[in-house]
C-alpha cells in the first residue's frame, strides 16, 4: 500500500487545470460503500495508475486502510484534503446511491456545483425505502412472535425466515439485488464493520416496536453467496419471568421451590440450546430477589435486565471468562450466584467451590435429562464426593408447542399415535386430547406459543450414596423414578391429556434424548 506523505502537494487546493487526468474504474461488487466512507470521513477521488485515491483530512487508522485495500482489491493512495474540501465532498457523497456501491466521483474542487434536488430526492427515497424494508422485516417478526430472523443469501435469491415457536417459517424476502444494501444496513444498525466480510461478526440493535423495546442480537457469517445474518429477538416487555408461570406440575413446583429455598449448594437447569433454561433461572432469581439478599450473575450475554440484581457480562477478549468472573465475584460477598453456563472444568470447579462455601449457586448444563447433570460434572473432572456434597438437585426441561386456543378442538388419537403410545393409552380415556385446526391467529399452524415440560432430580442421602459409589446414569434415573420423579416424556404426556399440547409434540421429546426406559414407562 502506498501512501503519499509529501505535505505541500497534498495540502494544496488543486484547481481543475492542475489536476492529473484520472482514469475512471468501477468499484468492485460494492466493496467500498457510502456508509463506510461517511463513517470514517473518507472521500473517494477516483483511480490513477491502478491505485485507488482516497481523500481525508488526516491519515486514517491502519485497520481502516487495510479494510479499504481488501474490499477494493487494490493499493490505496491517500490525499490529504483541507477541512473545507472534505466537508464539501462528504456532503455530495451523502447523495450517492448505496445500492450499487460508490461510483467514482472524480476529483471534486471546492466551489463546484452540488447535486440538484432532482438528483438527491430519488436517492433519499431509495434510502427511505431500504430502511422501510428493514423496519417491516423486524416489525412483522415481533408481531408474529418470532424468536429469530434469518436472512440467508442463496445463489439466485435472498431467503428470509422467522423462527416461530421453535420452527422456521419462510416469508417473502427482498429481491436478490437488495442483498448488499440490506445486509450493509443491518450491519450499520448493529455497529458492525461493513468493510469486513471475511470473518463472522456480532452486534446489537436496540429497536422500538410500537413502544415495546426489543433487543436484537445480530450475528453475521460469510457464506458462498454472501453474508448470512441472523437476528435473535429479545422482547423486554413480553418476557417478565414469574415462577408461577413456568408451567411446572404441582409436584415439580414444590420440589423446585424447596431447592431454591436452600442457603447453599448448587441447583442446575439442563437441556439443549433454546429450551428455556435462562427464563427458568431468571424466574428463580426473581423469586429470591429481596433486599436482604445480594444476587450476582455472570452471563454471556446478559439477555434481560433484572432490577436489583448485579449482572456481569462475560468478555473473553479481555480475559473476563466465566471462571475468572466467578472467582472475582466471590470476593463481593454474594448470597446467590448465577453462572450462565458451566462450559469447562475450571468453571465447574469454581462453581462447586462456591456451592461448598456457603453460596446458593444456579447454572445450566447441556444434558439430556436431570440425572445427567451428575455424570456431566464428573466428566468435567469434579470428584464424585464433591458432586454429592455440592449438588442439591437439577431440573431438566424442554419446550413443546402449545395448541392454539382459537382453534383448539377435542380429537381422539389417530392410528399412528395409538401405536406409539399403546401402553399409555390402553387404560386411559381419550376425551382430553386435542389438536388445533388452524386459524388466522396461529397462521394455520394449529399452535400458538410454547410451554415447558420438566423433570426434577433431588440429591437426597440415598442418591448421594449412589453418586459416591460411582453408580451409572441408569441407576440414578431408576432411583429418581422410585421417589416419584416423572420423566420429561411423562410430563409432556400429562399435558397432552389436558389438551395443552399434542401427542406429536410428546413424541418429539423422545427424539430429543429421553431414555428408552422412560418412553416405555408411559
Amino acid at each position: 500500500m502506498s501512501i503519499a506523505t509529501a505535505p505541500t502537494p497534498l495540502l494544496r487546493s488543486e484547481s481543475s487545470g492542475e489536476r492529473e487526468r484520472i482514469d475512471e474504474k468501477p468499484f468492485e461488487d460494492g466493496g467500498l460503500t457510502r456508509e463506510f466512507c461517511l463513517r470514517h470521513q473518507l472521500v473517494p477521488l477516483g483511480w490513477q495508475e491502478g491505485r485507488l485515491q482516497i481523500g481525508a483530512t488526516e491519515v486514517p487508522p491502519d485497520d481502516v486502510l487495510e479494510a479499504l485495500r481488501f474490499s477494493t482489491g487494490t493499493e490505496v493512495e491517500l490525499k490529504v484534503l483541507s477541512r473545507d474540501e472534505a466537508e464539501l465532498n462528504l456532503k455530495r457523497l451523502a447523495a450517492v446511491d448505496a445500492r450499487a456501491g460508490l461510483t467514482p466521483v472524480g476529483a471534486l474542487e471546492p466551489g463546484g456545483s452540488d447535486y440538484s434536488s432532482s438528483d438527491v430526492l430519488p436517492r433519499e427515497r431509495e434510502e427511505a425505502a431500504l430502511f422501510g424494508q428493514v423496519q417491516a422485516l423486524i416489525t412483522e417478526a415481533v408481531e408474529r412472535r418470532a424468536s429469530d430472523i434469518h436472512v440467508e443469501p442463496l445463489s439466485r435469491s435472498l431467503r428470509v425466515r422467522y423462527r416461530i415457536d421453535g420452527g422456521l417459517v419462510e416469508v417473502r424476502g427482498p429481491a436478490k439485488e437488495m442483498q448488499l444494501p440490506l445486509v450493509s444496513r443491518l450491519k450499520i444498525m448493529a455497529n458492525i464493520s461493513i468493510a469486513e466480510k471475511r470473518i463472522p461478526q456480532d452486534g446489537r440493535i436496540a429497536w422500538n416496536a410500537g413502544g415495546r423495546p426489543v433487543d436484537l442480537r445480530v450475528s453475521t457469517l460469510p457464506t458462498a453467496h454472501g453474508e448470512s445474518v441472523v437476528m435473535r429477538l429479545l422482547d423486554q416487555e413480553s418476557v417478565r419471568p414469574r415462577f408461577d408461570e413456568l408451567g411446572l406440575g404441582r409436584s415439580d413446583d414444590a420440589i423446585l421451590r424447596q431447592l431454591i429455598s436452600r442457603h447453599d449448594g448448587m441447583v442446575l437447569v439442563t437441556g439443549p440450546t433454546g429450551s428455556g433454561k435462562t427464563t427458568t433461572l431468571y424466574s428463580c432469581l426473581q423469586s429470591l430477589n429481596q433486599r436482604e439478599r445480594k444476587i450476582i450473575t455472570v452471563e454471556d450475554p446478559i439477555e434481560y435486565q433484572l432490577a436489583g440484581v448485579n449482572q456481569v457480562p462475560v468478555r473473553p477478549e479481555v480475559g473476563m471468562t466465566f471462571a475468572s468472573a466467578l472467582r472475582a465475584l466471590l470476593r463481593q460477598s454474594p448470597n446467590v450466584i448465577m453462572v450462565g453456563e458451566i462450559r469447562d472444568a475450571e468453571t465447574a470447579e469454581m462453581a462447586v467451590h462456591a456451592a461448598l462455601t456457603g453460596h446458593l449457586v444456579f447454572s445450566t448444563l447441556h444434558t439430556n435429562d436431570a440425572a445427567g447433570a451428575v455424570t456431566r460434572l464428573i466428566d468435567l473432572g469434579i470428584k464424585p464426593y464433591l458432586v454429592a456434597a455440592a449438588l442439591r438437585g437439577s431440573l431438566a426441561q424442554r419446550l413443546v408447542r402449545r395448541i392454539c386456543p382459537g382453534c383448539r378442538h377435542h380429537a381422539r388419537p389417530g392410528p399412528t399415535e395409538l401405536q406409539a403410545f399403546e401402553a399409555a393409552l390402553a387404560d386411559d380415556a381419550h376425551d382430553g386430547f386435542a389438536i388445533g385446526r388452524g386459524c388466522p391467529r396461529c397462521h394455520g399452524t394449529g399452535y400458538y406459543g410454547r410451554l415447558g415440560v420438566f423433570e426434577t432430580f433431588v440429591v437426597d442421602p440415598e442418591i448421594e450414596r449412589l453418586i459416591n459409589e460411582r453408580m451409572g446414569i441408569a441407576t440414578l434415573r431408576a432411583a429418581a423414578r422410585k421417589r416419584g420423579h416423572r420423566s420429561l416424556r411423562a410430563d409432556a404426556f400429562a399435558k397432552a391429556k389436558c389438551g395443552l399440547t399434542t401427542l406429536s409434540e410428546v413424541a418429539s421429546i423422545a427424539a430429543s434424548g429421553a431414555a428408552p426406559s422412560d418412553a416405555a414407562s408411559i
